[in-house]
């Protein structure tokens, strides 16, 4: 009987101390969430947004947001031409 329950004690604190080990996915987990989300071409949210724009899309990635970031509209002025007679 005292085996039972020190294996289930030991079992216990083993699931323990890995919770908070998976729970330290941070800004990593979050990032591939995100690339996973446009992907899929689902919502985006704002943490999203500004994963994406600091990190990029994956290749391939067709939502309009990625498509966006790849190639930003650039709006140049025109020199202007001066006539020389």
């Amino acid at each position: 009987m005292h085996r039972l329950i020190l294996a289930a004690a030991v079992g216990l604190l083993v699931l323990a101390a890995s919770g908070p080990a998976v729970a330290l996915g941070g800004e990593a987990a979050d990032l591939q969430g995100a690339r996973l989300n446009a992907l899929a071409g689902g919502p985006l949210s704002e943490r999203d947004k500004e994963l994406l724009e600091r990190y990029g899309c994956e290749s391939g990635t067709r939502i309009a947001f990625c498509q966006r970031l790849a190639h930003p509209q650039r709006y140049y002025r025109a020199r202007r031409r001066v006539h020389q007679h």
